[in-house]
């Protein structure tokens, strides 16, 4: 569901979404408290209401806290994996450079499938959380066999061939990592806490009694604008290659592998 208001939704459209529908909620709820129960404006248990409210207030901040700085170093990690897989793909392209003709022509022919396949065919997927290591499979053997099947002469060949064969298992392991990212998600009891405990927290605001219409609507309409903005960064937060903060694929067309594109 997360993943389709993402791809399907701009951020300033959920932003309307979430934090326009909680504070249309909160204005419909404060109303329909005022009308029903005229005699809760008088505050007469706002002591003990305020009391819990702070507590709860407390509680569902630190929370809030946890998830957005977890997603967020997340979200930098992702960025990070593909940004350092793409520079190692782009590593063994120049290392290429050492052997004679036939095998520079063969590596770096390799290395062009995988990379437009990652990016035209994989990313798509992954974007919509549902990544198939298998489509880049044939790419990744075709790679490993153009060094598996090639014999260095010379020293600097050697070289070369051995650092060439160790960068590719960080590619493997940085693409493995890619992979994993992209099926990144809050777990089930974390997404109780943080959307349930907002649907606790705003019903809360409505039980404070305020005599004056306009601050009883003032005071629920910030608590509801702040609760919509913290669901929608933890939405945006908690998908790293799904909507419009999504990680990008352009390390994979920059530098000598912008080759690879038109």
């Amino acid at each position: 569901m997360g993943i389709w208001l993402l791809n399907t939704f701009t951020t300033l459209a959920l932003a309307g979404l979430l934090g326009g529908g909680a504070v249309l909620a909160a204005v419909v709820g404060a109303l329909v408290v005022r009308r029903g129960f005229p005699h809760h404006v008088n505050g007469t248990h706002n002591e003990m209401i305020g009391v819990v409210l702070g507590m709860y207030a407390a509680i569902y901040g630190i929370i809030l806290a946890f998830v957005v700085v977890a997603e967020w170093e997340g979200l930098n990690a992702a960025e990070t994996n593909v940004a350092l897989e793409a520079s190692q793909t782009a590593e063994v392209l120049r290392d290429a450079s050492a052997f004679p003709a036939d095998q520079e022509r063969r590596v770096t022919n390799a290395v062009g499938a995988y990379v437009r396949v990652v990016v035209d065919e994989q990313w798509p997927l992954m974007r919509a959380g549902e990544p198939d290591p298998g489509i880049t499979n044939p790419e990744v053997t075709a790679l490993y066999q153009a060094f598996q099947e090639y014999e260095p002469q010379t020293e600097a060949e050697k070289t070369y061939y051995a650092q060439s064969v160790s960068t590719l298992g960080e590619i493997a392991g940085a693409r493995r990592t890619r992979l994993s990212d992209a099926q990144q998600s809050l777990p089930s009891l974390l997404n109780i806490l943080v959307y349930g405990g907002a649907l606790v927290m705003l019903p809360l605001t409505l039980l404070y009694g305020i005599r004056s219409l306009r601050a009883n609507l003032m005071f629920v309409v910030s608590v509801a604008a702040l609760i919509g903005v913290s669901l929608l960064l933890c939405l945006t937060l908690d998908h790293p290659f799904s909507g419009d903060l999504a990680v990008s694929p352009t390390p994979f067309k920059e530098g000598v592998l912008a080759q690879f594109w038109p």
